[in-house]
């Protein structure tokens, strides 16, 4: 085999490498795009506990809300900053005394899931709602999934205001976001299966 039909099947599988991961990447978008925050009104599912994964103000106001509605009886603030306490939370004391948890320990996804995972069991909680942001959630579910198999989880995604969905390749700061968080999924995916294995 010449070097040059060697170099032409690495460029064709270098070019079919990439066109893979563009049209993998267009299909997450499409589904970020389909995860719509539930409409209080609507949204009458309750489950054991809510976790809050932190990364946006909006993420914890959300998880108070649901708290608050009695959609979950007890809530878990994980990845919060070691140095960091939320004493200052816009909930009674009494609320905060009995139903609020903080999670230092976790510093990625992964670690939130463990974390989350081990507050459960601790718990003896079986249902869960995932509250974090709708770019964020398909790797969250996929994470949480593969280390809680036996749990119900159901997605609670956040929209946030600086993420720009439509034409989303237009704004590089959500285009940036958006590979990012892609490549992430595919890395974590990888992960999971060597986990499962």
């Amino acid at each position: 085999m010449t070097a040059f039909r060697i170099l032409r099947y690495i460029i064709v599988g270098c070019g079919l490498m990439a066109t893979l991961w563009f049209a993998g990447l267009w299909l997450f978008v499409d589904t970020i795009k389909t995860m719509h925050e539930p409409d209080p009104q609507s949204d009458n599912q309750s489950t054991d506990a809510v976790v809050v994964l932190t990364g946006g103000s909006e993420r914890l106001a959300t998880g108070l809300a649901i708290l608050k509605d009695a959609r979950a009886s007890k809530l878990l603030i994980s990845g919060v900053h070691p140095g960091l306490t939320l004493d200052r939370l816009p909930v009674s004391k009494l609320l905060y005394d009995c139903c609020i948890t903080i999670g230092h320990e976790a510093e990625s996804t992964f670690g939130n899931a463990e974390e989350t995972r081990n507050w459960m069991m601790a718990e003896n909680f079986h249902s869960l709602r995932v509250v974090t942001a709708n770019y964020h959630m398909p790797r969250s579910l996929m994470i949480f999934h593969a280390l809680m198999p036996e749990t119900i989880l159901i997605p609670h995604p956040v929209q946030p205001d600086s993420v720009k969905l439509d034409q989303w390749w237009a704004h590089s700061g959500t285009a940036s976001l958006l590979v990012t968080e892609y490549n992430k999924f595919l890395f974590a995916w990888l992960r999971t299966r060597v986990h499962a294995e």
